[in-house]
């Protein structure tokens, strides 16, 4: 959707960086970036392709998108806390470097199996990589117009790869097959890695991890996203899916135990208790669950229900990516002369009309109403988000700024995850209709509508808490 912002606290460099180490960083920081948002979407394209070749069933469709956003939402809380403890030139090789090899073990993986568990570490690298990304231009441009510009390129490089990566997958996988998607990622990060040689080093600042909140908060979000998926799959109520359900609720307690006792925990329990704060947290995740939710769907439905190839559902997602990016540009502006609580609350309000839009979406519907229906989806989350995360990071101590940043990204991911998960669910549900088995549309049909009503909770929510401007 917009482009995600990770706030990182970060020392100064010792000395003033050279004009030609600060264009260095700047292009690797903008090159790492890209390649983990293109990576989500490209895939999505490449999903019937994959299930084909490794003849996974929905549910294992469903484990390869989630494996990597799971592990990038849960590891996003302290990869800001190693970024300082390593070094951000440290860290964001560590980052680069495991992504780079993880692509290689997707590229190669024998079975489904082998493919989620290099997900797995994908995610992991990109969790490194987005803080590691925004502390190298903290570090390499003192001056704060010439940062400001570098940060405006490193937000625009991620939203161009919203309407990159669709195109990009679809082309890949219509040449070359999906494999190609992910050994695309090997020369970007060669690249990456030699023009960090550039780099002056980092400062180190000592931050302490909290690994038993790290360990609970991704046994927590893993036991949540098993129920979800493969309770569409086994049942509600077999034996491992309540076993998950159990695993999660446990995991939530210890999390909490964690945070509590712990002398600097990575997620603040105090934070959390702000109204504003947890607001904010609420519409995060539920403006992602609209947003990557119905991304998921699309690539399916064009494909699988509609016959089209690779390339044509790709360039599908072309206009719907170009009306994001516009309109991330557009909404500051309305904040300021609307005041950010309008923002937000209009915007999520039209992201959930977008969700009961495309419920009458069938196998026949004409591909140009297709379109018209997608602009509220276009138009709702990337009005909203650049207004809520302002108000996010305003209502917070600016030295609990990357805590909150950070906070705010993983209940993102964290609700894109979660609505892949259930429309996964839904989809293989049903059976399929109409000759194509493994697509519901009445699952998806009950997606969207409870999709909508999620965000109309979190648009009343804000309506009722947020402060007036």
């Amino acid at each position: 959707m917009s482009a995600v912002t990770t706030a990182v606290r970060v020392s100064s460099p010792p000395h003033p960086v050279r004009p030609d180490t600060g264009r260095s960083a700047l292009l690797a920081a903008l090159l790492g970036f890209t390649v983990i948002t293109i990576d989500v979407t490209a895939v999505n394209i490449a999903l019937p392709d994959i299930r084909a070749t490794l003849h996974g069933g929905m549910a294992g469709l469903q484990w390869v998108v989630d494996a990597y956003t799971l592990m990038f939402a849960a590891l996003m809380l302290s990869a800001g806390a190693l970024a300082d403890r390593a070094g951000a030139r440290r860290a964001y090789v560590l980052g680069v470097g495991l992504f780079t090899v993880a692509s290689l073990a997707c590229a190669l993986a024998p079975g489904i199996g082998a493919l989620i568990a290099a997900r797995v570490a994908q995610g992991a690298g990109a969790a490194v990589v987005m803080p590691a990304s925004l502390a190298l231009i903290r570090q390499a441009y003192d001056d704060p117009r010439r940062r400001a510009r570098a940060i405006a390129l490193w937000t625009v490089g991620g939203s161009v790869s919203v309407a990159v990566g669709p195109v990009l997958g679809g082309v890949l996988t219509e040449a070359a097959g999906w494999r190609s998607v992910f050994l695309l990622n090997l020369p970007v990060g060669a690249v990456v890695l030699v023009l960090l040689a550039r780099v002056a080093r980092s400062p180190r600042r000592p931050a302490p991890l909290d690994l038993a909140g790290q360990v609970t908060a991704v046994l927590a979000l893993a036991g949540l996203a098993f129920a979800v998926i493969e309770g569409g799959h086994l049942g509600w109520t077999s034996g491992p899916v309540l076993a998950a359900f159990a695993v999660a609720v446990a995991a939530g307690f210890a999390f909490h135990r964690a945070e509590k006792r712990h002398p600097a925990p990575m997620v603040p329990l105090a934070l959390l208790r702000q109204r504003q704060v947890g607001v904010a947290l609420a519409v995060g995740f539920a403006v992602n669950a609209g947003f990557y939710g119905v991304t998921f769907l699309l690539g399916l439905y064009y494909q699988q229900l509609r016959g089209m190839s690779g390339v044509g559902a790709g360039l599908m997602f072309v206009p719907l990516a170009a009306l994001i990016t516009s309109t991330n540009l557009v909404s500051p502006r309305a904040a300021e002369r609307l005041g950010r609580r309008r923002v937000i609350v209009l915007g999520q309000a039209v992201l959930a009309l977008a969700m009961f839009a495309l419920v009458p979406l069938g196998a026949d519907t004409p591909l140009w109403l297709v379109l018209v229906l997608l602009v509220p989806t276009g138009l709702g989350g990337a009005f909203a988000v650049p207004a809520l995360t302002a108000q996010l990071l305003d209502s917070v101590p600016g030295e609990r700024a990357g805590t909150a940043s950070g906070l705010l990204n993983s209940l993102r991911q964290t609700g894109g995850a979660m609505s892949v998960a259930l429309f996964g669910a839904l989809l293989a549900g049903g059976g399929g209709e109409g000759g194509k088995p493994g697509f519901s549309l009445s699952g998806m049909h009950t997606g969207l509508v409870v999709v909508g009503l999620t965000l109309c909770a979190t648009t009343a929510l804000a309506a009722w808490l947020l402060p007036r401007d």
